[in-house]
């Protein structure tokens, strides 16, 4: 294990040393025509160079692996045995040349990881009784309190205990903008406050962090196989004792040993070999750096196929926040009376009268008035005494327990909002109706414009499954043209429905929040949280989206399509190499030392191909903006 260690870690400098040994034969023969001393300096070459490959060839046998290393090991004591020393050693630098451009590529399509683990925070301003301290991150412990600075990195996943500042989450969601951090709101360790100072308690620390968990995640996911790897795997443990015997039945046929050890080199399967794993780390790597997180090659492979994408309602295709979408004005002095039911709005915490407090506030409604007195009658809303004014704020129920009647525009306005699938809140002063508000859980931002993204690119059917009314689901689902809704839903019905569309041969991605809806996302093929990286959301899921955005998830899905379909082309291309080296050596146009060539050239082929990977974006991500695609290493 010492001896392959230190190979290993030196094989460049042999790769080195066999080209320059190459270089020095080629000139005592063709320079100073010393043809005793290009035979010596190659076979040193050859000796030199094949030490690394027969050690490794040597470790896989003892696993019962029968390599490529060992193809070219034993062609290369064929070699010798026929005196060819320039093919020994052209065929060894090949080879290790080959393999060092491959480990170096490789590399670059772990960028992701890398950028990942460089943001990694290494120490912690920790508070302490007698002030401050600087130290190592793994010395933060649960419940400790740190001081994070403007310029410095938040080492744990935490609570603002004290202070305020703006903080950049890129390392977490892959979307470089500054976030509002202010007392209670929580943290995530690996994020950069870009403006103010934050006191956090800690909750998380070390390798329990999000970001930690993150790495972990996507370093687990480029190591997991995909079924092509897989295949190719197995393939690979019968094609070398195939190739070999082909070689021993090719000399026994022909009693031309150059031509045996010919067909030993030219069968070495190495793009076949690379190709399908250098695309997963590529892929993979992509989507890391947007903040896409996919679990391993096998994720791909099954996300590439779905046809059927099914959405929960709330937190997913809505903010889950309700919010004012319209309001009705019945007076000419419409931002007085918005004041007014924002003021007597603020006396309770109910989610519509919040909306109205908040959507008052966006429009700088007039100035509030004080209030005399308020009751609040449950279930129907709030009577409020404001001078000599009487107000009443609620639902039609408080409008006829008060004997307010609405006139025909205001009925027809009122019938139109629930229709819509929309909350309703009516204000009336002195029994004369003011205001209707419109309130809803408002769809995100350019889900639209992704769902016929994701249409376009191969997926047959959207359905949405909630538990909220029939109404409201119908209204959003009319918005984004879904082709199916179901509304009303317990969490075990909308499982009952995946298992359904699953048995009726559909492939089928459930999109949540990672949290109520986990039981949805384990049932479904492949599993998809909205979310910026909770607990629930990356042990559940096969795909966890940081940015909770739907450019994110075509870019996910597009991403999974092109990936199967680089590993594909990889495939082909290695085959095709190989065929072409066998009928070349047939008709007699293809030699060892060409046929390695070609065979070393294949590899870099499939490799430039997997690399178009890395920097690869759909037809929907080029028209957006530049943010929504912003790189976490960025």
């Amino acid at each position: 294990m010492k001896i392959q260690g230190f190979l290993t870690k030196h094989t460049n400098q042999i790769t080195l040393i066999t080209g320059i040994l190459i270089v020095l034969g080629m000139l005592s023969k063709y320079l100073f025509q010393f043809t005793l001393g290009y035979q010596v300096i190659l076979a040193v070459a050859s000796v030199i160079a094949v030490i690394p490959i027969a050690v490794r060839a040597w470790s896989a046998l003892r696993n019962k692996v029968f390599s490529i290393e060992l193809l070219v090991s034993i062609a290369v004591i064929g070699a010798f045995i026929i005196g060819e020393f320039n093919e020994s050693a052209i065929v060894t630098f090949l080879f290790l040349f080959g393999s060092y451009l491959e480990s170096k590529t490789l590399q670059k399509t772990r960028t992701a990881i890398k950028g990942l683990t460089d943001m990694s925070p290494t120490t912690a301003t920790l508070v302490t009784a007698d002030g401050t301290e600087e130290v190592d991150v793994d010395d933060v412990d649960e419940g400790d309190v740190v001081l994070v600075k403007t310029g410095s990195q938040v080492p744990v996943d935490g609570v603002v205990v004290e202070g305020n500042g703006y903080l950049n989450e890129a390392s977490i969601t892959g979307e470089a903008r500054q976030i509002n951090k202010q007392l209670n709101d929580s943290v995530y360790s690996g994020t950069m406050v870009e403006n103010g100072y934050l006191k956090i308690k800690a909750t998380q620390v070390g390798d329990d962090t999000t970001f930690a968990k993150i790495i972990e995640l996507v370093e687990e996911a480029q190591d997991t196989k995909s079924k092509a790897e897989k295949f190719i795997d197995r393939f690979a443990q019968y094609y070398t004792p195939a190739v070999l015997v082909l070689a021993v039945l090719v000399f026994a046929f022909s009693r031309d040993f150059r031509l045996a050890i010919t067909v030993l080199v030219l069968g070495c399967p190495g793009a076949l070999v690379i190709g399908a794993p250098v695309s997963n780390v590529a892929g993979i790597g992509n989507g890391a750096k947007r903040g896409i997180l996919i679990k391993g090659g096998e994720v791909v492979d099954t996300f590439a196929k779905v046809d059927t994408l099914v959405f929960d309602k709330t937190g997913t295709l809505t903010e889950g926040n309700t919010a004012v979408t319209t309001m009705h004005t019945y007076t000419t002095n419409a931002d007085n009376q918005l004041a007014l039911a924002a003021a007597i709005e603020g006396v309770s915490d109910h989610p519509l009268g919040q909306a109205i407090v908040t959507y008052a506030a966006q429009k700088s409604a007039g100035v509030a008035p004080v209030l005399d007195d308020t009751e609040t009658v449950k279930g129907q809303g709030i009577c409020a005494k404001v001078g000599d004014q009487s107000v009443v704020i609620g639902n039609q129920k408080m409008l006829t327990a008060h004997q307010i009647e609405l006139n025909s525009a205001q009925l027809k306005d009122l019938n139109d909002l629930q229709a819509g699938g929309q909350s309703t809140v009516i204000m009336a002063v002195d029994g004369q109706v003011q205001l209707i508000f419109g309130i809803a859980d408002t769809i995100r931002p350019g889900v639209k414009d992704s769902l016929a993204a994701l249409k376009a690119q191969g997926i047959k059917k959207l359905v949405m499954l909630t538990g909220d009314n029939q109404l409201t689901a119908q209204a959003v689902a009319d918005e984004l043209n879904l082709d199916e809704v179901h509304a009303n839903l317990l969490p075990e019905e909308k499982v009952e429905y995946v298992k359904k569309l699953k048995a009726d041969g559909n492939t089928v991605a459930f999109i949540g929040d990672g949290i109520n809806d986990s039981p949805s996302i384990a049932n479904a093929d492949i599993g998809i949280a909205m979310g910026s990286g909770t607990d629930v959301a990356i042990d559940t899921s096969d795909v966890v989206l940081m940015q909770s955005s739907f450019p994110a998830l075509v870019h996910a899905h597009g991403l999974a399509k092109k990936t199967v379909l680089n590993t594909r082309e990889n495939i082909f291309i290695a085959i095709a190499t190989v065929a072409f080296l066998l009928i070349g050596l047939v008709f007699g146009y293809i030699y060892m030392a060409s046929g390695m060539f070609v065979h070393e050239a294949s590899i870099l082929v499939v490799i430039f191909n997997a690399m178009r990977l890395i920097n690869f974006q759909t037809k929907f991500d080029k028209q957006q903006p530049a943010k929504t695609i912003q790189a976490a290493t960025a």
